[in-house]
């Protein structure tokens, strides 16, 4: 196992610059996820990590070593990728066992390693078979198989569960982190799933443009979002973004817009001062609405009218889309509250649990 350091990493192509100014230091041992849409420069940043990519700028650190000019496979590190690349002409056997050929290990010991790895992974009974006779998950941990019998020093995963339908990548989701906690090895993952993330990662770096926008553990990112980008990118539904002004009355302080006027709790209403009757934006959890009517203890200024839109029922939840003004809002609410559509009705924002965003700089104010 080893440490992952980079400092000051730079990758361009072209004119396009698809890393920039990246800095991480990853823990031995430590699951990490780097996080966000396609092109944000995630996997452009695990690939320099492998070497299959060179940097622009910046140095690359795997335990104590600098490994800007070392290649890809002396760098002791093992990935899995999006597709798999298995050998179509081996069975997973011999897809398991190439690397350790190559390595000249003794012929016995390769079938040894290969065997409990294979029995580690569930595929003991699958070593004859080839590539296009497995299903996907089978497919799956044959990679993941190939990377664990060369035990490197970092594990590098590409979006590995992708390909998979949902029911299987929830349970190789649970598979990967058991697998983890018995391997100990440092483990750096790439998905553009925030559920992966959150569910995964030790602590999650949020990308945007090539530039990382927070490191954190993965509820300090949930409740305490550096910045809208990061606040919209974490938690599924999204976030609601609500443009509204900042005024003080009777020494309070209040969000309004032409559907809301809503009161900031007392403990953020200081931050907020310098903000007063300037233009921000308020950001609301889905989940930290409520319909008036399901609710026992509440402030009387967080209350808002709002008329049902959509009603999507989940079984455990429904996620209900209102209608304020102008505003189109989310909630995430209990099925037992019945809502119709067209209907008219109270609710009730948990604000001690919201955000505001400058609304030039969109980052958080409270």
């Amino acid at each position: 196992m080893a440490e992952v350091h980079l400092k000051n990493v730079n990758k361009n192509f072209g004119k396009v610059m698809a890393v920039k100014n990246f800095n991480l230091d990853i823990k031995d041992g430590e699951f990490i996820v780097l996080v966000g849409p396609s092109g944000c420069g995630k996997t452009t940043a695990l690939r320099l990590i492998a070497g299959l990519e060179e940097i622009a700028a910046g140095d690359i650190y795997i335990g104590d070593k600098l490994v800007n000019d070392i290649p890809p496979k002396n760098r002791d590190i093992a990935m899995v990728f999006q597709n798999y690349a298995l050998y179509p002409h081996m069975n997973v056997y011999g897809n398991m066992s190439f690397g350790l050929k190559l390595r000249k290990f003794p012929k016995k010991e390769i079938n040894t390693i290969v065997n409990r790895t294979a029995n580690l992974l569930g595929i003991g009974s699958l070593l004859n078979r080839k590539p296009k006779e497995l299903s996907g998950g089978q497919r799956q941990r044959v990679a993941l198989g190939r990377a664990i019998v060369r035990d490197p020093k970092v594990f590098l995963f590409d979006e590995p569960l992708s390909n998979l339908d949902a029911k299987l990548r929830t349970a190789m989701r649970a598979e990967l982190l058991d697998l983890h906690q018995r391997l100990k090895t440092t483990t750096i993952y790439v998905t553009h799933d925030q559920m992966e993330a959150m569910t995964m990662g030790d602590r999650i770096v949020v990308m945007k443009d090539g530039l990382i926008q927070q490191v954190d553990a993965p509820q300090n990112i949930y409740e305490h979002p550096v910045n809208k980008y990061v606040a919209g990118f974490i938690g599924s539904p999204s976030m609601n973004f609500l443009p509204c002004k900042l005024i003080e009355k009777d020494s309070k302080m209040y969000l309004v817009n032409k559907g809301f006027s809503l009161r900031v709790p007392s403990n953020k209403a200081r931050i907020s001062k310098d903000y007063v009757n300037k233009e921000v934006i308020l950001g609301i959890r889905p989940e930290h609405l409520n319909a008036k009517k399901a609710v026992r203890d509440y402030d009387p200024e967080t209350i808002f009218t709002a008329s049902v839109w959509v009603v999507e029922p989940l079984g455990l939840e429904n996620i209900v889309h209102i209608k304020n003004e102008k505003n189109s809002i989310i909630c995430r609410l209990d099925p037992h509250i019945i809502l119709k559509i067209g209907q008219t009705d109270e609710f009730v924002a948990r604000m001690d649990l919201a955000h505001v965003f400058d609304k030039e700089t969109e980052k958080t104010i409270f």
